[in-house]
């Protein structure tokens, strides 16, 4: 079997703004419609496994680690409103879903990358998300990383191609050029290309000499715990409770405040050929 696993964060601020360009008001519930449309899509496509990490609050316990960490400031209103929702309409679709509190999406997902590549009779894990974070738990071509926007599938030569570094190397090397998006600047003067560099040549930065990062090891340290995804939560018991069986009796009920009956058509069809199947 093939597991999927979805970033839900990724995928509902994906759609939030991707409605912009054709909507002149937000749809108080578009991007939760979007999101279901691509869950749907894969369905239809052949996914039989799948489960969708979000994040039900923002903060973690990196934030508490970092000051300058990601927080939901900034996040609008229209946009915020959302996230718990769309956690409520993949349920209803039948879809395994873990809203994360004290993680983050991307530990659920790590963690549920885990689980699923632990069972043998699992052929590939794909995490569906660009997020480059998650290429830490890249596997081979067992366990990949499905890269939605740049169309590609990258498995660990794809990582090493991409960075210059192994997958079990991308806290260091995040640790060192830094991570905008979740709020860490890195060690000053180290581009991607030296830090691909000084990885090679010492590995971890566990084991960097003293005098390489010029009094900034602690910090590299730091930032590398807050790179580094926690894969420990234990999210489901069996592979099998992420296999989807149709949706739930609620579902037209979400579909229907989403406004979108074409949705609950196409969840009926395919409903139907799984259960004739």
């Amino acid at each position: 079997m093939i597991v999927h696993l979805v970033d839900g964060t990724y995928e509902l601020f994906r759609h939030f703004f991707g409605l912009r360009r054709f909507k002149s008001e937000d749809p108080p519930l578009g991007a939760v419609g979007g999101v279901l449309g691509t869950v749907v899509d894969m369905i239809e496509d052949g996914a039989t496994h799948i489960g969708v990490a979000t994040d039900h609050v923002i903060e973690s316990f990196r934030n508490e680690l970092w000051p300058g960490y990601k927080t939901g400031a900034g996040i609008e209103p229209a946009l915020w409103n959302q996230f718990h929702p769309l956690e409520t309409a993949l349920a209803a679709l039948g879809v395994a879903v873990w809203p994360m509190v004290e993680l983050e999406a991307d530990d659920g997902l790590a963690s549920a990358a885990h689980l699923a590549s632990a069972d043998e009779r699992v052929q590939k894990v794909c995490i569906w998300t660009p997020d480059k974070d998650l290429a830490q738990c890249v596997v081979s071509d067992r366990v990949v990383q499905m890269d939605r926007r740049g169309g590609e599938m990258r498995d660990a030569s794809g990582v090493m191609a991409k960075f210059g570094v192994n997958p079990e190397h991308i806290p260091d090397y995040l640790a060192l050029v830094g991570d905008a998006a979740d709020g860490y600047p890195g060690i000053p003067g180290i581009g991607g290309k030296t830090a691909a560099r000084l990885i090679e040549r010492f590995g971890a930065i566990e084991d960097f000499p003293a005098e390489t990062l010029k009094g900034q090891r602690e910090l590299a340290l730091l930032f590398k715990q807050l790179a580094t995804l926690r894969s420990d939560a234990l999210l489901f018991e069996d592979v099998d409770d992420l296999r989807w069986n149709g949706p739930t009796e609620k579902f037209a009920a979400v579909a229907d405040a989403i406004g979108s009956a074409r949705l609950t058509k196409r969840v009926a069809k395919l409903a139907k050929a799984r259960n004739a199947g």
